[in-house]
């Protein structure tokens, strides 16, 4: 079986973004193209939690018998959700359309533990996963739905294909994206787009660290969030104080 292959992006755009967070991210990547980068759907199965990496997709659709009608353990090797847990390489996240099923168990334990043991990042679902104590165990990055008791194929759904183009919780996500997960949810950014989403990311963090500050000791709201240019001058020399790169 011929699977497509992702083109993975370089790990230092990947590890900046992991350090930025999703909050920002979305803000910044607003700002010059991608209106809209959250995956809305997917939460996460356990806090605390950061990943990024490229996206290996997984597309499922609506179940029709004589289209698909294979068992759990039936040619396992005709089930798709297999086949993108052998694309995985150390850093990559499995993105699933799963059409927001709440029915369906995309992965089980054995499957995760699959994921987790090939070095994937994690995963986001717009659906569902099942054996979840044991998948809590795990202490796996996963974002989802919810889950159930059922396997992946027992109702309406089932995988049809590997690192095509998907909607996961409404958003576009392209094979290679990267993929950014953490408490607040899961966002994606073009490769295209990720060197300028860092470098306005990187200066958005870096006034928001003197206006935390400020607001911290009882600065006004409106001169320090947004940052106004009344207050630029004292940030420029906050910043050559700390020994930054002070950028208007």
């Amino acid at each position: 079986m011929q699977i497509p292959t992702i083109q993975r992006p370089p790990k230092a755009l990947v590890k900046a973004l992991a350090e930025i967070g999703t909050a920002t991210i979305a803000g910044e990547i607003s700002k010059i193209g991608i209106r809209n980068p959250f995956i809305c759907g997917p939460v996460p199965f356990i806090r605390g939690k950061t990943i990024a990496g490229p996206a290996l997709t997984l597309q499922f659709l609506p179940k029709r018998e004589d289209v698909y009608d294979i068992d759990e353990y039936q040619d396992p090797e005709a089930q798709m959700h297999r086949q993108v847990l052998y694309q995985v390489e150390e850093g990559d996240v499995v993105v699933v359309d799963a059409r927001g099923d709440m029915l369906s168990g995309v992965f089980g334990e054995m499957m995760l533990t699959y994921l987790k043991g090939r070095g994937g990042a994690g995963t986001v679902i717009d659906g569902c996963i099942r054996d979840c104590r044991k998948a809590e165990a795990l202490d796996f990055p996963i974002w989802l739905r919810g889950v159930t008791p059922n396997y992946h194929t027992q109702t309406g759904i089932f995988p049809h294909a590997v690192n095509v183009p998907i909607a996961c919780g409404g958003i576009l996500v392209m094979p290679g994206d990267i993929v950014v997960a953490d408490d607040d949810g899961a966002v994606v950014v073009p490769v295209s787009l990720a060197e300028q989403t860092i470098e306005r990311a990187t200066r958005h963090a870096e006034w928001e660290d003197f206006s935390r500050l400020r607001l911290s000791q009882g600065g006004d709201l409106r001169t320090y969030y947004p940052l106004s240019p009344a207050a630029q001058d004292e940030y420029l020399a906050w910043r050559r104080a700390e020994g930054g790169a002070a950028k208007p």
